[in-house]
C-alpha cells in the first residue's frame, strides 16, 4: 500500500528555516521530519512512499539520492574510472517516488498530479510536517470497518493558554484549559479509497470542497488519535520536538 506524504508547501510560519530548505526538510535531531515520518509509516510495513514535492523540490530529490550512499561503506576507485562500490550495512526497505506537483499548487492539485503512482488502490496520506504515534494498523482496520471513501485522524491538542471567565474588568475564574474541552482537529493521517479522485476536479484544497463535498455524501469518517500527534508549524514546534528526541523521550519514536 502507498502512502501520499504532502511536502510542496511554502512553510511560511516557519520561514527562519524554511527561507533555505522545504519544511519538510527540516530536521529534528539531526534528520528531517519527513525522514521521521517515514520512519513511523515503515515501522507499520508501509514502505512505498510517494512525496509530492514543490518548493525547493530539487532539496527532497538531492537528499534522498543521497541517502543510501550516506548510510553505508563506500569505496572510490579512481583506477577503474571513479567505480564505486557500495557496501550495505543497514538501510529502510523503500520505495520513494518524489514528485514536482509544481510551486503554487493546492494541496488538492498535488494529489490529482500523483494519481498514476497511486493507482486503482486504497493509499494512505499525510502531511510533510506532523509526527505522530498513531497506530496505523488500527488506522487501516478501522477504515477497512467502516468502508468509507476517506478516514481522517483527528485528535483533541488542547491549548497552551490559560482560560478566563470574566465580568467586564473582574476576572471571576481562571483555570487551565482541559485536552477533552478543546476541539479535534485533522493531523492528516488519512486512509483513501480511488475514487476520492472524483471529487477533485481542479487545482483545489483538498480539505475544502473535495472533503465538504465527501461529508455531504457521507463519505468521511472520523479515526480519534488519543496518543501524542505535534504539527512542526513553528520555531517553537521545532524547538519542543528537538527537547523530546535528545531527551530520549519522543513518543512518536516507535522503530528501534
Amino acid at each position: 500500500m502507498k502512502t501520499v506524504i504532502l511536502a510542496g508547501g511554502f512553510g511560511t510560519r516557519i520561514s527562519e528555516e524554511s527561507q533555505f530548505i522545504p519544511k519538510p526538510m527540516i530536521q529534528i535531531g539531526g534528520m528531517p521530519v519527513i525522514w521521521h515520518i517515514m520512519k513511523h509509516y515503515s515501522y507499520y510495513g508501509f514502505h512505498d512512499f510517494i512525496i509530492c514535492a514543490g518548493y525547493k523540490q530539487e532539496v527532497i530529490k538531492k537528499w534522498f539520492s543521497e541517502y543510501y550512499m550516506c548510510r553505508n561503506d563506500v569505496t572510490f576507485d579512481f583506477k577503474k574510472d571513479g567505480r564505486m562500490t557500495v557496501y550495505q550495512k543497514s538501510i529502510e526497505p523503500w520505495t520513494v517516488t518524489i514528485a514536482d506537483t509544481g510551486l503554487h499548487t493546492l494541496t488538492g492539485g498535488r494529489m490529482a498530479a500523483v494519481k498514476d503512482y497511486i493507482g486503482k488502490e486504497t493509499f494512505l496520506m499525510t502531511y510533510g510536517d506532523g509526527v505522530s504515534n498513531v497506530n496505523l494498523e488500527e488506522l487501516l482496520d478501522f477504515h477497512k470497518k467502516e468502508g468509507k471513501l476517506v478516514t481522517l485522524t483527528a485528535v483533541q491538542p488542547g491549548s497552551r493558554f490559560g482560560v478566563l471567565k470574566l465580568n467586564e474588568k473582574q476576572v471571576l475564574s481562571f483555570q487551565e484549559k482541559k485536552m477533552e474541552d478543546s476541539d479535534w482537529v485533522n493531523t492528516g493521517y488519512m486512509v483513501l479509497e480511488p475514487d476520492v479522485f472524483d471529487y477533485i476536479v481542479t487545482d483545489c484544497m483538498f480539505e475544502q470542497k473535495p472533503l465538504e463535498d465527501i461529508v455531504k455524501d457521507g463519505e468521511l469518517v472520523c479515526y480519534r488519535h488519543h496518543g501524542f500527534w505535534q504539527c512542526m508549524d513553528t520555531m517553537r514546534d521545532k524547538e519542543h520536538l528537538e527537547k523530546l528526541w535528545t531527551g530520549g523521550d519522543a513518543p512518536w519514536k516507535l522503530w528501534e
